[in-house]
C-alpha cells in the first residue's frame, strides 16, 4: 500500500451520540490490496473510495467494530421476512459505477432522510460520487436491485467490499417507496448468503454504536463478534470477542 496522508481530525460533534465528540484517525492510502484490506478490517478500518478512517475519539469508546460470523449465521424472523419480501427484485453484483439512476436514487433517498430525520442536505454530484462510492479499488464491489415488475427499475444500492476473508458493507441506499420491504435488512442477509456460499468467515458492519438507534440493527445479526482495541499496526494482533446476547 501507498500512504499518502495521514492525520487524526479535530474534535468535532458527533453524528451518532450528540453529547459526545469525535475524531477519526485518517489514512489515504492507494495500491491497497485485497488482502491487506482484510488486515484493516480486521483492526477496524472501513473504507470510501482513498480514504481509510477509524475512531479516534479521546472521550468516547462507543464506536466498536462488529463483524457477523458467516457459517454461524441464523436468520431472525424479521430477517427472513425482509429476505423473502426483496427476493423478487433482480440482485446484480459488479463494480461500482456512476450513472444517472444511481444519482437520483441517492437523492431520493437522502431527501427523504433530511424530512424525517432532519439530516443536513448533501447533495451528491457526479465527480464525488465517483470519488466516494467508485473508486477504483480490487475489493470494491456493488449490489444492484432492480425492479423487474416496474420495468427493470434501480430501487436499491448497496457498496461493499470482497476480500479474500469478508464481506464489508460500507453504504446503503434505496428508494423510499420500497421502505416496507426492509432492503436494508435484506442487503445484510444478502451479504451473508453470498459470505456462506464464497466460504468467508465474516460479514463486517462497520461500527456498532448502542446509544444511536439507526446503528441498533447491527447488532441483531448473531451470532456477531466485537472488537477489543484497535491494533496500532497491520502486524500488531487484532482481538475479537463473540458477544453474548445481553452485550449485543
Amino acid at each position: 500500500m501507498h500512504l499518502l496522508e495521514r492525520f487524526i481530525e479535530s474534535p468535532r460533534a458527533c453524528a451518532y451520540l450528540p453529547d459526545q465528540r469525535a475524531s477519526l484517525d485518517v489514512r489515504v492510502m492507494l495500491e491497497v490490496t485485497a488482502t491487506e484490506m482484510d488486515l484493516l478490517l480486521e483492526r477496524g478500518w472501513r473504507r470510501f473510495g482513498p480514504v481509510y478512517f477509524r475512531p479516534a475519539c479521546a472521550s468516547c469508546s462507543e464506536c466498536v467494530s462488529l463483524r457477523v460470523l458467516a457459517d454461524r449465521f441464523e436468520a431472525t424472523k424479521s430477517q427472513r421476512r425482509a429476505a423473502r419480501a426483496c427476493a423478487r427484485l433482480r440482485r446484480v453484483v459488479g463494480p461500482p459505477r456512476v450513472d444517472d439512476d444511481r444519482l437520483a436514487l441517492y437523492a431520493k433517498w437522502h431527501a427523504t432522510r433530511e424530512s424525517t430525520r432532519g439530516w443536513e442536505p448533501n447533495p451528491q454530484t457526479r465527480d464525488r460520487y465517483e470519488v466516494e462510492f467508485a473508486f477504483p479499488h480490487p475489493c470494491a464491489r456493488e449490489a444492484a436491485f432492480y425492479d423487474d415488475d416496474a420495468g427493470g427499475r434501480l430501487v436499491g444500492l448497496g457498496l461493499f467490499d470482497a476480500t479474500p476473508r469478508a464481506l464489508s458493507a460500507a453504504f446503503f441506499f434505496y428508494d423510499p417507496e420500497y421502505a416496507s420491504l426492509s432492503p436494508g435488512t435484506a442487503n445484510v442477509v444478502s451479504l451473508v448468503r453470498e459470505a456462506q456460499v464464497t466460504a468467508r468467515p465474516y460479514v463486517y458492519l462497520g461500527y456498532r454504536v448502542s446509544g444511536c438507534p439507526s446503528l441498533r440493527y447491527k447488532a441483531s445479526f448473531r451470532p456477531h463478534e466485537l472488537l477489543l482495541d484497535r491494533p496500532p499496526t497491520l502486524d500488531a494482533p487484532a482481538s475479537w470477542t463473540v458477544a453474548s446476547h445481553i452485550s449485543a
